[in-house]
C-alpha cells in the first residue's frame, strides 16, 4: 500500500471515529479472521513464560536530583502488555522504568512513575485507565505514554472504534493538563511464528491502524511515535536478541530499543529537548504535512514523530513530521535506580 492510499484509509478511519461511523474495516473480515487464528496458534505454540506477570516498576527514579521542596515529574504509562513490560523479569527492564530513568537524567529531576497498563488490554480499556491515571487531582501526570493497538487488530475491533477510544483518552488527559505521547500499533508482521501471507496482512493492518491512531491522537493535542517498523527490521535481524523467551513480547533489549525511540518525544513534549532539534531538518525529510500524509509516512518508518502544527490548511489539519536521531540504547539509558512508591 502506498503512502497516499494509506493516508486516505487512515483519514477515513479517523473521520469515522470522530463522527460515529463503524463500518470501515482494516482488511477483509475473513482475512483478519485468519490472522487472528494464526496469532492465537502462535501464542499457543510459543507459550508465554511470563504468564501475564509484569514486574512492578512503580516508584521514584533519579534520587541524585532530589531538591528539598521541588516535586518530581510525574510519568504515567497506559495501554497493553507493551506499555506494562510483559515478558521481562526485572522492573528496571520495563519501558516505564527506562523512560522514567531517561527522563530523570535529561530533566535533572526525580521522576515518579505510575503504570496503569494491563496486559491484553484493548483500546476500550483506556477509559478505565485514564480514570485511574487522573484519580488524584493533586498529582495530575506531567506526561502520559500510551502504547496500544496490537490486541485491537488481533481481536478484530473495528478501527473506527479503536481510534475513537484512543482519541477520547488523549482528549481527557490533555484537558486535565497532561502531555501525551502515543506509541502507535506495533507491526504484528514481526511475530516470529506468523507465516506468509498472513505476515504481510498483519503488517498492512498494523500500519493502517497506526496511521489512523496518529491522526486521532494528534488532532486531540497529543504526539505520536511509530513503533511498528522500529521493531520490524531489528526483530527480523535479531529475533533471539530482541524477542523475549515467548517470541511474542519484546525482550529487555527490545523494550529498551522502543523506549529510547519514545524518550526524545517525551522530552520534547515537556520542553526539555534542545531547541535546534525542534526545527525541521530538510536533510532528514522532516517538515510540515497534512496530518493524514504525516501519519501515513510515520506508519512506514520507525521512530518517526508526528505532532500538531498549524491549526488547518487547504487539506485539513497540518502536522510536523520529525525523524529524531536515536542513539544506541547503551549510550542513552542510565541504569534505573528507584524506590517503590
Amino acid at each position: 500500500m502506498t503512502s497516499m492510499s494509506r493516508a486516505r484509509v487512515a483519514r477515513r478511519i479517523a473521520a469515522g471515529a470522530a463522527y460515529g461511523g463503524g463500518g470501515i474495516g482494516l482488511a477483509g473480515a475473513a482475512a483478519v479472521g485468519l490472522l487472528l487464528a494464526e496469532v492465537q496458534l502462535a501464542r499457543r505454540h510459543v507459550g508465554n513464560g511470563a504468564q501475564n506477570h509484569v514486574p512492578s516498576a512503580e516508584g521514584r527514579y533519579g534520587h541524585a536530583y532530589d531538591i528539598p521542596g521541588e516535586p518530581p515529574l510525574h510519568l504515567t504509562m497506559l495501554g497493553d502488555s507493551t506499555a506494562a513490560g510483559q515478558g521481562v523479569h526485572r522492573a528496571g527492564q520495563t519501558p516505564g522504568a527506562l523512560l522514567a530513568s531517561g527522563l530523570s537524567a535529561v530533566a535533572e529531576r526525580p521522576v515518579a512513575l505510575r503504570n496503569v497498563a494491563v496486559p491484553g488490554a484493548q483500546s476500550d480499556d483506556l477509559d478505565r485507565q485514564v480514570t485511574l491515571a487522573l484519580s488524584d487531582p493533586a498529582h495530575v501526570p506531567d506526561i502520559c505514554v500510551i502504547m496500544i493497538g496490537a490486541n485491537d487488530v488481533t481481536h478484530r475491533m473495528p478501527p473506527t472504534r479503536s481510534v475513537r477510544h484512543l482519541s477520547s483518552a488523549v482528549r481527557r488527559l490533555r484537558t486535565a493538563g497532561a502531555e501525551v505521547v502515543v506509541g502507535t500499533c506495533p507491526d504484528l508482521g514481526t511475530i516470529e511464528p506468523v507465516q506468509q501471507p498472513l505476515r504481510w496482512l498483519a503488517r498492512r493492518a498494523s500500519r493502517q491502524l497506526a496511521a489512523a491512531q496518529t491522526i486521532g491522537a494528534v488532532e486531540q493535542g497529543g504526539r505520536t511515535v511509530s513503533l511498528g517498523d522500529l521493531l520490524g527490521p531489528e526483530f527480523a535481524a535479531n529475533p533471539r536478541e530482541l524477542f523475549g523467551p515467548d517470541h511474542y513480547h519484546p525482550s529487555a533489549e527490545g523494550y529498551a530499543t522502543a523506549a529510547m525511540a519514545v524518550l526524545p518525544t517525551v522530552c520534547a513534549a515537556l520542553g526539555l529537548w534542545p531547541a535546534e532539534e525542534e526545527r525541521p531538518d530538510v536533510s532528514r525529510r522532516e517538515g510540515f504535512l497534512p496530518v493524514a500524509r504525516a501519519a501515513a509516512e510515520a506508519a512506514s518508518e520507525a521512530g518517526t514523530e508526528v505532532t500538531a502544527a498549524m491549526p488547518t490548511g487547504p487539506r485539513g489539519p497540518w502536522a510536523l513530521l520529525k525523524r529524531r536521531r536515536r542513539r544506541r540504547v547503551r549510550e542513552t539509558a542510565p541504569a534505573p535506580v528507584r524506590t517503590p512508591g
